[in-house]
């Protein structure tokens, strides 16, 4: 059942019982590092001239950056130098950290999410497209280090979101069902990788227009986790035992 929007307006994640395991994006996911990306960006591509020094707004951001692997956004951003686009991109991330250690927050709802998680024992994943170092940095500024049995980065695959490899990679570092694990993601890229990969994704609208993400087509969107909506489709999954508490 779909409403207006095609959303799926039970917002039901009954299907997968038992749930065996919850994956997760990092950036806009567990933390709202937008808008110290589109800083970082923002300055130094006005530095350099890029536009003809008229500096970046939203919408570029959203449409040509955000949920991208840093090999794409080279190409998108220094088309005929793509050399100097990945070292550009490389420079950036070192400003990005910079900044994510003074000023991460983790999204609304975050701790009260994860002891969920923790307290029915289920198998957890981070699965991005950031650069090792800063999922490393943002996880770790989090609190989150022991939180995640494993954290794949796209580098790592073959082919980065919105290939559906880092979350197949996922599942099979956790040695679980793409039939019993679900995806938090904030990115037209992340939840088509997710979906790409065979799992409902519940999508936040952190950084990127609802309307934008429904064209991926996510089980649900959510403002953060402190939503009704996923609360209402977690405890769905307890009232007819879905998952299994402490079984890890």
């Amino acid at each position: 059942m779909t409403n207006s929007s095609g959303e799926n307006s039970t917002c039901s994640l009954s299907q997968l019982a038992p749930v065996e395991a919850v994956l997760f994006d990092v950036d806009g996911t567990l933390c709202d590092s937008d808008p110290l990306h589109h800083y970082a960006f923002r300055e130094m591509l006005q530095e350099i001239g890029f536009n003809g020094g008229v500096p970046i707004d939203e919408e570029f951001f959203i449409k040509n950056i955000a949920g991208r692997h840093n090999e794409d956004i080279a190409s998108i951003l220094f088309p005929d130098d793509h050399e100097r686009g990945i070292k550009f991109c490389d420079d950036k991330e070192a400003v990005f950290r910079r900044l994510a250690k003074e000023q991460l927050k983790p999204v609304n709802g975050l701790y009260k999410l994860t002891k969920w998680i923790e307290d029915r024992g289920l198998k957890r994943a981070a699965v991005t497209n950031a650069p090792k170092p800063n999922a490393e940095l943002m996880i770790s500024t989090l609190g989150l280090s022991d939180f995640f049995h494993t954290v794949v980065v796209g580098d790592e695959c073959e082919h980065a979101k919105p290939f559906p490899d880092p979350y197949l990679k996922a599942l099979e570092i956790l040695k679980v069902s793409k039939d019993h694990t679900f995806v938090f993601e904030d990115s037209v890229s992340g939840i088509k990788a997710g979906v790409a990969a065979g799992m409902p994704v519940v999508g936040l609208t952190t950084g990127n227009p609802a309307a934008l993400l429904m064209e991926a087509k996510p089980a649900f969107l959510i403002k953060d986790y402190e939503d009704p909506k996923l609360w209402a489709a977690l405890e769905e999954l307890d009232r007819i035992g879905g998952v299994t508490k402490g079984a890890a």
